[in-house]
């Protein structure tokens, strides 16, 4: 039996060619015309020499070009390597060199690194650029233009026979734990993860109208390819492109076109909830509100869902497992810090440093999963993937615990965990009691070394507009809410935390 990720896009296509697919500014595509581009630029990869199962790179923000390329990649049958578009030219040959690439698609904007990072890897053989304006058919000397290579294709008209476990995409890890490596998911993980996500858990196709749904996470990222692009395009909905997340901008979109859903991560939440002029905006269409990408602060959730009347659910994944993996649902009781339970067909279980299973309710253990959503494994690392992959269960080096319902809780990072005088002490305790503060906007807590205690809890805070509070004083407010192994010795204010693409704190930068 055949399966291919396009799958989706070709059946909202046959049933719905007229209804609007993606906006972005004043321009709109519609199902058909999508589809159409689609099937053309498998036609100019298939032109171009390409072979089903070479990997074609996307360097591309949230723009139009962005799924015309993924899913013309899945009618090639050439498996689809998303890049962050912020990548430097060093990091960028690392890709396509790890990734063993044989095209790139970059959007003009990010043409000077890419070209760099291009010339560096002589395994990568064509460089498509993709241009805003679809009457621009030229290209820089050495390079192909995306829209005239779509006007010059003959159109594959009929998906490839791909099979279930074949790749589809080759998504790259963030590298907090190392060089990223490339989890390599299938068109059945994809495909499942998207129809599972959007019509059981935030059930999309419930309403008579089509799902309007803002995109302000990045599409390269597995959050927003999934639950947005794949699972709305799934379900025949509308996509509103925003390339970078700003809080005004997002405002101003989800009024004009009344947007229903909204999937971030906490950060953007925050940014959101405590936006200057937020009154000034009409959200009330808003109806499903999805966190993701890393924890959210309780805090947050709850003015936000007070602020806004609506009920953000929180989940829980990684890229190795397409993302989702947990859910709080709609149908039963939501609690906040949860990250849910599992999805039907998706095992968890909690086990030790000996990987022996906890069983016990309450207890920290790191979190490993199997089901139908987890990756085929790391490509080209037989090393890790046996690591990774032990027993048969994806090591998630997640420490979370469960509690009598069966819904799961987020401690922390296994790696994040700070041992400070033989206690083992979980960042993400600390961050919600400095969240709770009045004057925080942001706190990240990571261990520092210690002579005495073999490590130090440090606490990294900015603070919100116009507040004022002392590293002491937030000491001791830490001092009243945690056991004394617990609270941050030293607290440092900073204007603003550093941040990946996703807007999800990046603690390894704070580290140095």
């Amino acid at each position: 039996m055949s399966l291919n990720l396009a799958t989706l896009l070709r059946t909202a296509a046959q049933e719905h060619p007229k209804r609007t697919a993606i906006v972005l500014g004043d321009a709109a595509l519609d199902y058909g015309t999508l589809h159409a581009y689609a099937q053309r630029f498998a036609g100019a990869l298939q032109g171009l020499g390409l072979a089903p199962g070479q990997h074609v790179a996307l360097m591309v923000p949230n723009v139009p070009h962005f799924t015309i390329a993924y899913f013309g990649g899945h009618y090639a049958a050439t498996p689809i390597v998303p890049l962050n578009v912020l990548l430097t030219p060093d990091e960028i040959a690392y890709h396509l060199d790890d990734s063993d690439a044989v095209a790139l698609v970059v959007w003009e904007g990010f043409y000077e690194p890419a070209r760099a990072g291009f010339d560096r890897v002589e395994t990568c053989k064509h460089l498509i650029v993709a241009k805003a304006s679809p009457t621009d058919l030229e290209a820089p000397e050495g390079a192909l233009n995306m829209n005239a290579l779509i006007g010059g294709a003959t159109p594959v008209s009929d998906l490839p026979n791909t099979m279930p476990d074949d790749t589809a995409v080759l998504l790259y890890t963030s590298g907090t734990t190392g060089r990223p490596k490339g989890a390599e998911l299938t068109h059945f993980n994809l495909f499942y993860n998207a129809e599972y996500t959007t019509t059981r858990l935030l059930p999309l196709s419930a309403t008579a109208e089509p799902t309007t749904a803002l995109v302000a996470l990045p599409l390269f990222h597995s959050f927003g390819q999934t639950v947005l692009q794949n699972g709305v395009l799934m379900q025949a909905g509308t996509l509103i492109f925003l390339p970078r997340f700003d809080p005004t901008a997002a405002f101003a979109l989800m009024q004009k076109h009344a947007v229903e859903l909204f999937a971030g991560v906490p950060t953007m939440y925050f940014a959101l909830l405590n936006h200057p002029e937020a009154a000034a905006y009409d959200l009330s269409a808003l109806r499903l509100c999805v966190s993701g990408g890393s924890a959210m602060p309780v805090e947050v959730m709850r003015a936000f869902d007070a602020k806004y009347g609506v009920n953000i659910l929180e989940g829980y994944g990684l890229s190795e497992t397409s993302p989702v993996a947990s859910f709080n649902v709609l149908d039963r009781p939501k609690k906040a810090g949860s990250i849910g339970l599992p999805l039907r067909g998706v095992e968890f279980k909690l086990v030790d440093d000996q990987d022996q299973e906890i069983t016990a309710t309450d207890t920290p253990g790191e979190i490993c999963i199997k089901g139908p959503n987890v990756m085929k494994g790391y490509y080209q690392r037989p090393e890790a993937n046996a690591e990774v992959m032990r027993g048969g269960w994806f090591h998630t080096g997640d420490v979370g615990t469960r509690d009598a319902d069966g819904y799961y809780f987020i401690v922390d990072r296994k790696k994040d965990m700070i041992i400070r005088g033989g206690f083992n002490v979980y960042p993400r305790e600390i961050e919600e009691v400095l969240y709770a503060h009045p004057a925080i906007a942001e706190a990240a807590v990571l261990g520092v070394p210690h002579p005495r205690h073999g490590e130090e809890v440090r606490a990294v805070v900015a603070l919100k507009p116009g507040a004022v509070v002392t590293a002491d004083e937030l000491i001791a407010y830490c001092k009243e809410h945690l056991a004394a192994y617990k609270y941050p010795r030293i607290v440092d204010l900073v204007d603003a935390l550093p941040k990946g693409p996703t807007g999800k704190i990046l603690k390894r930068a704070l580290r140095g």
